[in-house]
């Protein structure tokens, strides 16, 4: 006989698990990897030769392949299971460090990213939806802001690290160095997967083309209804182009204009993940309590404040403060964001609308990268960042209009379809 669980018992519940703790412990040790040449990545392309139109055209290129895969992902992540889905990815990550070690010029590298393409379609639409399994709704973005908090240690250890080692040792070392720390994780997570099957977890279904038109046209009566899902579409799309049109372009800047060294610029990678983690716990407490879209709206604020400080400030300490505002900014809209999606969605496509969330926002930013780099030649290297600027300034409005949840906390209906289950655990 199950025994009775009392409310007091409920709220002695811890809000990780200990499956849930093992899964952000191994994307802790991948992403300190990936971190560590993340923001260094346009400067290894320059010292293999690439000019500033050819870097954003490399991240313009390297966008093209997670378009056609991050649909499949999540439906791979939504009929195998998360756990598989995670697994699968990062047998393919390793092949992404090989293919930046070995590359001889800057356009080889792109064989890496598209092995990195490869990983974050089958890694990136489960991670989301599987934190919204382990949790509860009134509490599920609590939840994210623990496990966003626990994933920051990676931009708190990583960027410095990467920078010391590619200042020192060169970038070549330290790629090393970070596919170590990944095959950590792989081990992991291969055997989070097998334990998963072993123990009938996750209840995988077959791949068919049918289950993936039923799941694409749920996500597209969503799309298409004008209700919220519409409209986080939209404001994040616009989020999304214009932070590609400025993004990889900030280390080059912060090098030539900044006078920042590489070491320097991993400090200030650090700075953002220290000051996001300090955030995401009480961001999570203030969306569970009053609504996912104060975090955004206050989000979209500090990210539009900071652009306008990074175009005049100088030195270190300034641009650490600019960094600042881009962590507390960034900590505060993450968990809003990722408990509002997996909300608005039926639990049975969570995986499949984070993978096609992924896929629209990249298909309308696929140029941006291009396009930024021409802005910063032709016009001004502060150009690219200034528009950035307003368009987060421009997103409060319709975020703070649209981004409401029903009262009863129901999720938004599709025509045609039946209602979904509920996702409290």
């Amino acid at each position: 006989m199950e025994l009775e669980i009392t409310s007091t018992t409920r709220r002695l519940e811890p809000l990780i698990s200990r499956t849930l703790l093992w899964f952000m412990i191994a994307m802790m040790f991948a992403n300190i990897g990936g971190n560590m040449y993340g923001a260094l990545l346009p400067l290894y392309l320059k010292e293999l030769g690439a000019s500033v139109t050819q870097i954003g055209l490399f991240f313009t290129l390297s966008q093209i392949i997670p378009l056609a895969l991050q649909i499949l992902g999540g439906w791979v992540s939504d009929t195998l299971g998360r756990l598989r889905s995670v697994a699968l990815g990062s047998l393919a990550g390793n092949l992404t460090y090989v293919g930046m070690i070995l590359a001889p010029t800057w356009q080889f590298v792109l064989v890496g990213e598209a092995f990195s393409a490869m990983t974050r379609s089958l890694i990136g639409p489960s991670f989301s939806a599987f934190i919204a399994e382990q949790s509860s709704e009134k509490n599920r973005a609590r939840v994210f802001g623990i496990t966003d908090a626990l994933f920051m240690i990676v931009g708190v250890v990583g960027p410095p690290l990467g920078g010391w080692l590619a200042d020192v040792y060169g970038f070549r070392f330290m790629l090393a160095i970070a596919w170590a720390f990944y095959a950590v994780a792989t081990i992991i997570r291969v055997n989070m997967a097998r334990n998963a099957a072993k123990n009938g977890e996750g209840h995988p279904k077959k791949l068919t083309f049918s289950g993936l038109r039923q799941n694409l046209g749920t996500m597209f009566g969503l799309l298409a209804s004008g209700g919220l899902v519409t409209w986080v579409l939209i404001t994040d799309g616009v989020r999304d182009i214009a932070f590609a049109l400025s993004g990889n372009l900030m280390p080059l800047y912060l090098e030539t204009i900044g006078g920042m060294t590489y070491q320097q610029i991993g400090w200030l990678g650090s700075v953002f993940g220290i000051c996001m983690m300090l955030v995401n716990v009480p961001a999570g407490w203030l969306a569970d309590k009053k609504g996912e879209r104060i975090g955004i709206v206050l989000g979209f604020l500090l990210e539009a404040s900071a652009m306008g400080l990074f175009v005049i400030t100088s030195g270190f300490w300034g641009y650490a403060i600019t960094w600042a505002l881009f962590g507390v900014g960034v900590g505060l809209m993450s968990p809003a964001y990722n408990s509002l999606i997996s909300k608005a969605v039926p639990e049975k496509v969570r995986g499949t609308a984070f993978g096609l969330f992924s896929t629209s926002l990249g298909l309308v930013s696929l140029p941006s990268p291009w396009i930024g780099a021409q802005l910063w030649e032709r016009a001004s290297p502060r150009v690219p960042f200034l528009v950035t600027g307003a368009a987060a300034l421009v997103s409060i409005l319709p975020a703070w209009a649209k981004f409401r949840l029903p009262k009863d906390g129901s999720q938004p209906a599709v025509a045609g379809s039946q209602p979904s289950e509920s996702s409290e655990k």
